[in-house]
C-alpha cells in the first residue's frame, strides 16, 4: 500500500517539473562552458538539501511530530533508498566520464550530454518502477528474481572493478558503426552535420546513444535494488528522482575523483549481494530498514576511506562495469623461451 495521495503525487510531479525547467534555463542562458568545482558543489549541496527538506516535510505530513510510527517508516525507507540510489548514481558517473573520456568529449560540451542523459534516467527509471510495483503486487515470487538478480549484479561488478572496459568492442558501439555514417569531428553541441555534402551523426550523437545504453543498465540495477528496501511506489520514485537530480552537478564535482575511490565499486559490489539476499531471505527473515541502512553507509564510507588511505596500483583505478573487461595484454616471451626462428636474423 502506497502512502501517495493524488495530491502527493501531483505536487511532486509539478516539482520535478519546475525543477528540469530551472536547470534547462540556466543550460539554455550559460551555453556551452566549463562548469567549476565551485559550482558543481554549490549546486550539489542544493539538490541534498533539496531532498532531505522534503523527506522533512514527508514526515511532518505524515503526523511525525506526533509520533506516528508511519511517518518514521516512511521517512526512513526514503533516506536508506536515497543513500543506496545516490551511491549507485556515484558509478554512474563514472561510467559517464569513461564514455566522456573515450570520445574526448570537450568539457563545455558534456553538461548538454549529461542534461539528456538525466531526462533519460528519468523516464526509464519512472516507467521501470512502476512495471516492478505492478509485478510484485501480482507476482510475490518476483521479489526472489530481483534478489538473485541482485547477487548475480554484484559479483559481476565485483569482477568488473579495477579492469579496464573493452569500449571497442562494445556490440553496441559496432552496430552504431555499421549503420550509421559519423563524420570525424565534433560540431559544436550539434548530434548531426555535414561533411562534404553528406549528413553524418557527429561523435556526439554516438555519446548520447551510449549513454542511454547505461541508462538502462544501471535502472535495471537500481529499481530491484530500492524494491527491497519498500515496495511503497511513492518512495521508490520519489528517492530515485531526488537522487538522479543532482547527478549533473555531482559529475563535474566527481569526474577528477574517480581515481581517488577506486575501491568505491568493490563496495556497491558488496552492498547489492546484502540487499539480493535480503529480498531472497524475504520469508524467511525481514532485515529491519535500519539495518539496511547501516550498512549501506558503512560499507560504502569504509570503501571510501580505503581508497583514500591505500593509492589505487597504476591501470587499476576504475571499473569495467556495464561493459566488457579487455583482455590483459600479454607479457612478451622471453628470448630463450620464444622459438629459433624468430631469434633468427636475416641473411
Amino acid at each position: 500500500m502506497s502512502i501517495g495521495t493524488p495530491l502527493m503525487w501531483t505536487l511532486f510531479a509539478a516539482f520535478v517539473a519546475l525543477a528540469l525547467f530551472i536547470d534547462f534555463f540556466a543550460m539554455r542562458k550559460q551555453g556551452a562552458h566549463r562548469v567549476s568545482i565551485k559550482e558543481a558543489a554549490v549546486w550539489s549541496l542544493v539538490w541534498v538539501a533539496v531532498s532531505f527538506v522534503f523527506v522533512g516535510w514527508l514526515w511532518w505530513h505524515l503526523g511525525g511530530p506526533q509520533g506516528n510510527e508511519i511517518a518514521d517508516a516512511k521517512a526512513l525507507e526514503f533516506v536508506t533508498g536515497y543513500l543506496l540510489e545516490k551511491a549507485l548514481a556515484v558509478d554512474n558517473i563514472f561510467v559517464f566520464l569513461m564514455v566522456f573520456t573515450y570520445f574526448a568529449v570537450p568539457p563545455e560540451f558534456q553538461k548538454r550530454v549529461l542534461m539528456i542523459g538525466i531526462l533519460g534516467a528519468l523516464v526509464l527509471r519512472a516507467v521501470m518502477i512502476l512495471i516492478g510495483a505492478w509485478l510484485i503486487a501480482h507476482f510475490h515470487w518476483v521479489l526472489y528474481v530481483f534478489g538473485a538478480f541482485l547477487v548475480f549484479t554484484g559479483i559481476k561488478m565485483w569482477w568488473a572493478a579495477g579492469k579496464e572496459p573493452d569500449l571497442e568492442s562494445n556490440p553496441a558501439l559496432k552496430w552504431i558503426r555499421r549503420r550509421v555514417r559519423i563524420a570525424p569531428h565534433y560540431d559544436g553541441e550539434k548530434f548531426f552535420t555535414v561533411v562534404d555534402g553528406v549528413r553524418m551523426a557527429t561523435p556526439l550523437a554516438v555519446v548520447i546513444a551510449l549513454i542511454g545504453i547505461v541508462d538502462l543498465v544501471f535502472a535495471v540495477d537500481s529499481i530491484p535494488a530500492i524494491f527491497a528496501i519498500t515496495t511503497d511506489p511513492f518512495i521508490v520514485l520519489t528517492s530515485n528522482v531526488f537522487a538522479i537530480l543532482g547527478l549533473r552537478a555531482m559529475y563535474f564535482l566527481l569526474a577528477g575523483m574517480h581515481e581517488r575511490f577506486h575501491l568505491l565499486s568493490y563496495g556497491l559490489a558488496i552492498v547489492l549481494v546484502f540487499i539480493g539476499a535480503k529480498m531472497l531471505l524475504i520469508d524467511v527473515y525481514k532485515i529491519p530498514v535500519a539495518w539496511s541502512l547501516g550498512v549501506t553507509v558503512t560499507v560504502l564510507a569504509t570503501a571510501m576511506l580505503l581508497s583514500l588511505r591505500f593509492p589505487p596500483r597504476p591501470g587499476r583505478t576504475g571499473s569495467a562495469y556495464p561493459f566488457r573487461a579487455k583482455a590483459p595484454a600479454a607479457d612478451p616471451a622471453p628470448a630463450h623461451a620464444r622459438p629459433r626462428a624468430a631469434l633468427r636474423q636475416p641473411d
